[in-house]
């Protein structure tokens, strides 16, 4: 008696565990429904796909691979399966919307509208706009260190932070690119590639947050610093990589990382004389708006515009603001040094 109370509560935490997985429109008969059909004949409703006529070996049944499936959404693998999945859920929640009833999750995402093959369009959008801001501010910021500003007679920059922003801008540029080709089509692979580069920015920007707001300029420090937290994400990554794609986990990982750094920022400006330290007043203000967004799931307006849809508009705004304090912080570094050498 005293073995069957622990089985029978582990048997009941693994089926609770099992079915956070599943979503609530995974088990809707209607739309389960749908979704045998049409594997079975292709068509979903009255919307049927050439691709799906295949026999039970996996060869198509009628003429060559590329009347199967169109080019342009081979590369997104839109295969009958997701094709049928789609459909079926587009069909099911118009039904549902008609009866007045709430949009609900399938497989674990909202219901987004397709445009042109592309799964969260808005998201997308903004990613790329993401990804061009953040190109600009950081050629931005090499104009005026290298053409702008005075450098040392060595040809290096006075300001000692600059190799530092360099790299950030590289992994922000990688992570807003990844971002892009996530929302485009999520299959697993693309979903590893913006899980990982959005903790390896996420890891990085806390480190750079330690090391400016405390003034850290030798390497000795900046080691004992970054080492660290440069082995913590890398672990994150392997394992989200090649152990388990852990949603929650990586979630939880990044806020604790993101509002981390936004408590350095927050101090430091309330602590600093710097002049430009408003703008990173404004960094954190909009980075806790972004967090707030991020924790906030709330289905898409129209199929369209979803809190992560707003998360990466909301990023556009506070690029620029990080670069234009970055670049002011360089104006004033170098000025500063200037007079001392002077």
């Amino acid at each position: 008696m005293d073995l069957r109370r622990p089985i029978l509560l582990l048997l009941t935490l693994s089926f609770l565990v099992s079915s956070l997985h599943a979503s609530e429109g995974d088990a809707d008969p209607i739309y389960k429904s749908c979704l045998d059909e049409c594997e079975e004949s292709g068509c979903a409703g009255k919307i049927c796909f050439q691709h799906c006529k295949f026999s039970s070996d996996g060869k198509p049944i009628d003429g060559p691979w590329y009347l199967q499936e169109p080019l342009y959404q081979k590369w997104k693998q839109w295969d009958c399966r997701a094709d049928c999945r789609y459909h079926c859920m587009i069909a099911r929640e118009e039904q549902r919307e008609k009866h007045g009833d709430k949009p609900i999750k399938y497989h674990g995402k909202w219901p987004f509208q397709r445009v042109y093959g592309i799964q969260e369009p808005v998201a997308v959008a903004f990613s790329a706009l993401s990804l061009a801001v953040q190109f600009h501010g950081w050629l931005s910021f090499f104009i005026l260190l290298n053409y702008r500003l005075p450098l040392r007679p060595d040809k290096s920059t006075y300001y000692e932070y600059t190799g530092l922003w360099h790299v950030y801008a590289v992994l922000a540029m990688n992570f807003w690119f990844w971002s892009a080709i996530f929302h485009s089509r999520d299959v697993e692979l693309t979903e590893k590639l913006d899980y990982s580069s959005a903790v390896a920015l996420v890891g990085y920007s806390l480190i750079l947050a330690i090391l400016r707001a405390f003034n850290l300029r030798d390497e000795a420090s900046r080691v004992m610093v970054a080492a660290p937290l440069i082995a913590f994400v890398t672990t994150h990554i392997l394992y989200l990589n090649f152990y388990e794609l852990d949603y929650s986990l990586n979630m939880k990982v990044c806020m604790a990382m993101g509002l981390a750094q936004l408590l350095i920022w927050g101090v430091w400006a309330g602590v600093t004389c710097h002049p430009s330290r408003w703008k990173v007043w404004l960094f954190v203000v909009g980075g806790i708006l972004a967090v707030l967004l991020r924790l906030y799931d709330f289905p898409p307006f129209k199929g369209f515009v979803d809190s992560n849809a707003l998360w990466h508009a909301i990023s556009i705004p506070l690029t620029c603001i990080c670069w234009s304090f970055v670049e002011d912080d360089a104006e004033l570094s170098t000025s500063n040094l200037l007079k001392k050498t002077n």
